[in-house]
């Protein structure tokens, strides 16, 4: 672990090599969240997806950031996939494990060039697909794993990796478990 007086762009780039390449066609669902409430988190073993709900449970569907003209949530914005070695990473080199409240978490490549918007993955028995909403990261992130992380994340090199992770909507309804499969739709 680094304190965040020292952390710099460099180390972040060094540690995030070593990753190395993210699987690109499927991955393991290695969590699950809801947020029930504004800055509330709850771990699930399975969520049910909707179209018209998101992940039941999720505040999304009474409460989001985005809305269509006519005032209910956008469905863009429904879920958000976060990469769990990405995470990891991060978590380890701010020694912060603040969760960030993404619907599911898997090691796949969320990077714009592998999953561009309007990819269809499968999630368990349902399928979302990718949305055009660029997840950047928010004030909130950038309160939690500091201004270095926040800012090197949007880095123009950085941004089309999506390493804040992505937003998707619910196209057919299902369950998804952790140990689910995320994978690219044939």
């Amino acid at each position: 672990m680094v304190s965040l007086m020292e952390l710099t762009r460099d180390v972040i780039d060094a540690a995030w090599r070593t990753l190395g390449p993210r699987p690109r066609d499927a991955a393991r669902v290695e969590a699950l969240n809801v947020r029930p409430g504004p800055d509330a988190r709850e771990a699930r073993d399975a969520i049910h997806l909707c179209p018209l709900r998101g992940a039941i449970g999720d505040r999304w569907e009474y409460k989001t950031w985005m809305h269509l003209p006519d005032g209910r949530p956008d469905p863009r914005v429904q879920l958000a996939i976060c990469n769990s070695a990405w995470l990891s990473l991060v978590q380890r080199l701010t020694g912060v494990d603040h969760h960030p409240g993404d619907t599911l978490f898997a090691d796949l490549d969320l990077s714009v060039e592998n999953l561009p918007a309007g990819t269809r993955l499968e999630a368990g028995s349902a399928i979302i697909e990718v949305s055009d909403v660029e997840n950047d990261a928010c004030a909130k992130f950038a309160r939690h794993y500091g201004p270095v992380v926040f800012s090197w994340i949007r880095e123009p090199a950085n941004r089309p990796l999506r390493l804040r992770g992505l937003f998707a909507r619910v196209i057919t309804p299902g369950l998804v478990r952790t140990g689910d499969a995320l994978r690219r739709c044939p």
